[in-house]
């Protein structure tokens, strides 16, 4: 169900609350009508509801946000399964359409039943690549069902963390990078203080949002975000559904670089191909000479 925005903006005399911002100074501290004890608390997007109410808190803390939330109109709340199998799916999308991934998740699931981490990390290699899954992914996936399997992570205490932590946590684990911890905490556990700071669809949405002469970098995003705390997930799923209007297309998670084994893998794929057709070539010379 999509939520109907209605914005309500307390006002207080003596406080400037400027609907758009300059072009610096966008980190700026959080709004003095936002709770303290708010920025401590852990809280978490599990309805609709909270969507809204958060939304609200987020607006009332930062006002600049006023004309994009306009701007976005209405948008849901995605929600996806946690633990091992949410973290299989991400896994899957990383650096592939919505479709592909789609696909390859279906296959994935549709191939273990029950979907548990001993039994796809004991899985066939040949298993694996043929439900449509890369050899980085299948050894990331084997990684993280043998971290579970040994006592290295509990996915439910990552849970009841607050986001920092909970993305500490989480890389730690090989194949999860910082994007696909925050698109975690944010889809699968709903935390409202999650946000993807390398992800392109944000990025570009805040560039457009805020008028600026580039697209912010994950460390620039990162500062920009920190006037949204402990909102930055809901600020997240704004600048989606505020892309997703801008642009005309879906603006969900486009994560904005590859994991390093990920590119090492396919550079060599194209160093092979190269070669094969360098060496092609010269047979041929070879053969005509």
């Amino acid at each position: 169900m999509a939520i109907k925005i209605g914005l309500v903006i307390r006002r207080e005399s003596g406080v400037s609350s400027p609907l758009l911002p300059q072009r610096e100074g966008l980190d700026r501290p959080p709004s003095p009508f936002a709770d303290e004890d708010d920025h401590r608390m852990t809280t978490f997007l599990h309805t609709e509801d909270d969507l809204r109410a958060g939304l609200a808190r987020l607006i009332e803390q930062d006002s600049r946000l006023v004309p994009i939330a306009e701007k976005a109109g209405t948008f849901a709340l995605r929600r996806r399964e946690a633990g091992f199998a949410g973290l299989c799916a991400i896994v899957c999308g990383q650096q592939l359409s919505t479709a592909s991934a789609a696909a390859i998740r279906d296959r994935l699931f549709a191939a273990f039943d029950p979907f548990h981490h001993d039994a796809v990390r004991q899985a066939r290699t040949d298993k694996l690549k043929r439900l449509g899954l890369s050899t980085p992914k299948i050894k990331s996936i084997r990684a993280i069902g043998k971290a579970l399997s040994e006592g290295v992570i509990d996915l439910e205490a990552v849970g009841n963390m607050d986001a920092d932590d909970a993305h500490a946590a989480l890389v730690k684990l090989h194949g999860i990078g910082p994007w696909t911890a925050d698109i975690y905490l944010l889809f699968c556990l709903g935390h409202a203080d999650a946000f993807p700071s390398g992800d392109l669809a944000v990025q570009e949405a805040v560039r457009i949002a805020f008028d600026l002469r580039k697209r912010p970098d994950p460390k620039a995003l990162t500062r920009i975000a920190e006037a949204w705390r402990p909102w930055r997930g809901v600020a997240a799923h704004l600048f989606w559904a505020y892309y997703h209007v801008v642009k005309r297309r879906e603006g969900i998670s486009l994560q904005a670089k590859a994991p390093a084994s990920f590119r090492r893998a396919r550079t060599g794929r194209k160093t092979t191909a190269r070669k094969t057709t360098r060496a092609r070539s010269t047979k041929r010379k070879r053969k005509n000479g």
